[in-house]
């Protein structure tokens, strides 16, 4: 049996999927990895709590369901930050889940850079400190150096949808020449409620009743949860180095009922699309992301209120697209534990 030492950081919707799922899951993983998952660290805004022999995840679960602060759990330390919380937990890998934060990233990015000095494993369900800095935490860690500690990310690109894996692992030895993706639940959830008559704030509501919106719900409905998303498999997927300013961005505040139903008339749906396309083979990648009408047919106009999806075009492994359907934040937490596996193996 494989004992890996878990710090995890943010105890949020997706936090709490982490917790459910190591719960529920601790009979496969050993049955089937031969792997125990002790979560010795953990951390929400409030400050941590600690337990070298791993903390009693049922009661902090039912803390956090119960609105509780990790502060209030038993022998827990208020205003212990991510960073402090690296240093005293002496953990094997590091699970970051907290709020993103595309102004300075933080408390994220100081927690993975922290966690990555002490040559701990990292997984990433935030993508803020991917945002902003990829290429710092891609060069001291496994990205840059197959000796260095590990990164992963793929719940940062769409929750459970392996968008990442199929781009850097299944597309090997082919040209990736064009990417469409609709990787933002919240937007498609909204535009396809709006369909059935539900109005914007409504149907926003919804999501966040859910918790598939952001924590700030203009990353979603503006526009830039997609293009965060973007950035992060341009700079992983397609090699280019990418920030945010590199993108156009529209969100879809502006889309209404009328144009909804002006697009079904003609044959089409309006999806809230991310590209990356190439004018010309060795031209620069223009990276897109705003609502585009699409024919009724295209793959992903015909996604439901829950998916996501994307499509690569390749030169060689012909056109690849996958969907998931989510519902609530459990498959973003899978996709951490699917990294989780990864590392340890």
């Amino acid at each position: 049996m494989t004992t890996i030492r878990v710090v995890l950081a943010g105890l949020g919707n997706v936090g709490r999927g982490v917790l459910s799922i190591l719960i529920s899951q601790r009979d496969l993983l050993a049955a089937r990895y031969g792997l125990e998952v002790l979560v010795v660290g953990a951390s929400d805004s409030s400050g941590a709590a600690l337990d070298p022999a791993g903390l009693d995840l049922g009661r902090l679960l039912a803390l956090k369901s119960e609105r509780g602060k990790v502060a209030e759990f038993p022998g827990g330390l208020p205003g212990l930050g991510g960073r402090h919380l690296i240093e005293r937990a002496r953990g094997d890998l590091l699970l970051e889940a907290t709020p993103v934060n595309l102004q300075h990233g933080q408390p994220g990015l100081d927690t993975v850079r922290a966690a990555l000095d002490h040559g701990m494993g990292c997984v990433l369900a935030n993508k803020g400190p991917l945002a902003l800095a990829y290429g710092e935490l891609a060069a001291v860690s496994d990205l840059s150096d197959v000796d260095r500690p590990r990164l992963r990310f793929s719940a940062c690109v769409g929750g459970a949808l392996p968008t990442i894996n199929l781009g850097r692992r299944d597309l090997a030895g082919a040209r990736i020449l064009g990417v469409e993706a609709m990787l933002n639940g919240t937007s498609q959830g909204i535009l396809r409620a709006m369909e059935q008559g539900q109005g914007f704030a409504e149907a926003l509501a919804e999501m966040q009743r859910r918790g598939i919106a952001e924590t700030d719900p203009t990353l979603d409905v503006d526009g830039w949860d997609q293009a965060v998303k973007l950035v992060i498999l341009a700079n992983a997927v397609l090699g280019r180095p990418t920030v945010l300013g590199d993108l156009r961005v529209r969100g879809i505040r502006e889309i209404t009922r009328d144009d909804l139903a002006a697009a079904a008339a003609r044959g089409e749906r309006i999806v809230h699309l991310g590209r990356a396309e190439r004018p010309a083979p060795t031209a620069d990648w223009v990276l897109d992301v705003g609502p585009v009408s699409l024919p009724a047919a295209h793959p992903l106009a015909r996604m439901g209120a829950l998916e996501m999806g994307v499509i690569y075009r390749t030169d060689i492994s012909g056109t690849l697209h996958a969907t998931s359907e989510e519902g609530d934040a459990v498959p973003t937490a899978a996709a951490m534990l699917r990294d989780l596996i990864e590392i340890s193996r």
